[in-house]
């Protein structure tokens, strides 16, 4: 085997830390994502349990309309 020269050395380390630079970005980058996923789950639950609601107040208003109907008094 052939001793590396401090050129192929140097390029190597030059490598070797454009790839640690590299992976610090990546871990900032999914940091980031997962944050911003993370507050679009809990937005998508708040919504969920707004809809929720709006559908049990909906139908609260419905029932009464639909079950008091009476037949006008001409029948």
């Amino acid at each position: 085997m052939s001793q590396l020269r401090e050129s192929d050395l140097a390029l190597l380390m030059a490598r070797l830390e454009h790839l640690e630079v590299q992976s610090t970005f990546q871990d900032d980058l999914l940091d980031a994502l997962n944050k911003t996923v993370y507050r679009q789950q809990q937005e998508i639950d708040r919504l969920r349990l707004l809809i929720d609601r709006l559908q049990t107040q909906l139908e609260t208003i419905e029932k009464p309309a639909a079950t008091t109907q009476e037949i006008p008094p001409h029948y």
